[in-house]
């Protein structure tokens, strides 16, 4: 009787872990808690860092400086994506989740505990670098788990739906680092120096604890178990994914481009030109990004679930060509200085444009790829791209506003071009709504799936 009852138990429990719902919800909030260590560095870097670790540096030079360390851990991030993707497709989804899970939790607590410039000198940025480098190195190795997470325990007729809640992280993330640096802006400007933007990065000892419980009570994917149990585990995942797919991941970076520079430019380069250049308080700034970030939790699934509906090309296809259309509109609102037209703008770039392109690209990209390569792939599609599309984007606004005249017009010609490039991008690539992930895939001409002989393992 007792070993019944201890068999019912187990299997309960392994049924509440398997539950799709339940992982998809331990990939959004994991996420969350890592997005909101990374971004937490882009808020500062655009409202403290040039006056705490580069205030040796005069005016523009100072922010250039925080710029740069921001983008400093999108250099770092394909070397996370490399490392964790490789042991992600040998070792397994859940153990590597939450290894940069803890780097990235104990990298963030540190930054707010890291004396200034005017207490160690050019210690201080030297340290700041190393600490970016950190956090870049766990998200680095985050973004492909997580999705692959919530992707491979999905139904194949909700893989959509079920995979955008991965890609909540990224807006709940922003959402909440733009309200904890919201709440500490409300203290002077003194006490917010010298302590109140610190206490944003401490708080990430709890998440990081919160998140480790959950992301624990999660089973392995069903798709690597299955990998495993036919002893198909690729050796070397990444050289095998450039041998089988390498035009399938040049495009996938490609639609990556507008993606990752939309929430870049608005998050983090627009909401220093807005403070610094505009007039626009850093409260009222931050408030409106909440709001945007929020809007954009919400369509990310919305969006998600439609392209299980109509497909993925279509749903991203429409986001990225809004974007292309936006791109004018935002700058003029923007350098209206209001209110209302900082809100709409930080609104339509980070709800409405971020939220809706952002959303199919959880099940889009991993079903372009075979499950044996398939974390290496995510990882390698989204970081390495990210130097360019997310990491500096923040640097080339800077300074294609030098060359403006102060200006957002050339930024917003660079918008149309990057989300001209994606859209091609996305127009070249097949459909994949309802793909079998079983399935062998490697690109033949006209962009169809084929099912070749297995590569040597």
């Amino acid at each position: 009787m007792a070993g019944s009852t201890g068999t019912a138990t187990t299997g309960a429990a392994g049924a509440a872990a398997a539950d799709p719902r339940r992982v998809a919800m331990a990939s959004a909030v994991g996420a969350t808690i890592e997005w909101y260590d990374f971004f937490l560095y882009g808020t500062a870097a655009g409202l403290v860092f040039d006056e705490l670790y580069f205030n040796g540096l005069d005016g523009p030079a100072a922010q250039f400086a925080a710029f740069g360390t921001f983008a400093v851990g999108f250099l770092a991030r394909p070397v996370g994506g490399l490392v964790f993707g490789h042991f992600g497709d040998r070792v397994g989804r859940k153990t590597m989740l939450i290894w940069t899970l803890m780097i990235m939790g104990i990298g963030t607590a540190v930054i707010g505990l890291l004396p200034t410039y005017d207490q160690i000198g050019v210690w201080a940025p030297v340290l700041l670098v190393v600490l970016r480098v950190l956090q870049g190195i766990g998200v680095g190795g985050e973004y492909g788990g997580a999705v692959l997470l919530a992707v491979e325990f999905a139904p194949a007729r909700r893989r959509g739906f079920f995979g955008s809640f991965a890609h909540i992280g990224v807006p709940g993330g922003l959402f909440l680092a733009s309200g904890a640096f919201a709440i500490a802006s409300q203290l002077p400007d003194e006490a917010f120096l010298a302590w109140g933007w610190r206490a944003c990065f401490l708080l990430s000892i709890v998440l990081l604890a919160i998140g480790a419980w959950i992301r624990l009570s999660v089973m392995e994917t069903p798709s690597f178990q299955r990998v495993q149990e036919e002893k198909q585990v690729s050796a070397m995942p990444v050289t095998e994914l450039f041998a089988r797919q390498g035009r399938t991941l040049l495009l996938g970076m490609g639609t990556r481009f507008i993606e990752g520079f939309t929430f870049n430019l608005f998050s983090v380069y627009l909401l220093a030109y807005a403070v610094d250049e505009v007039g626009v308080t850093k409260s009222t700034a931050l408030n409106c990004i909440m709001v945007g970030a929020l809007l954009g939790v919400v369509l990310v699934l919305v969006s998600g679930r439609l392209s299980d509906r109509v497909g993925r090309r279509p749903v991203f296809a429409s986001g990225a060509a809004f974007a292309l259309v936006f791109a004018f509109p935002a700058a003029w609102l923007i350098q209206t200085g209001t209110t209302l037209g900082v809100f709409l703008t930080f609104v339509g770039g980070l709800g409405i444009i971020y939220g809706w392109v952002y959303g199919p690209l959880a099940a889009f990209w991993s079903e372009l790829f075979d499950t044996r390569y398939r974390y290496s792939a995510l990882s390698t599609l989204y970081q390495v791209s990210g130097i360019l599309a997310s990491g500096l984007t923040p640097l080339i606004a800077a300074w294609l506003v030098t060359q403006g005249d102060g200006t957002l017009w050339l930024v917003a010609t660079y918008n149309v071009v990057v989300a001209a490039i994606s859209l091609v991008c996305a127009r070249l690539l097949p459909e994949t709504r309802g793909r079998d992930l079983s399935e062998d895939l490697a690109p033949v001409a006209g962009g169809e799936a084929a099912r070749p002989e297995p590569a040597a393992v």
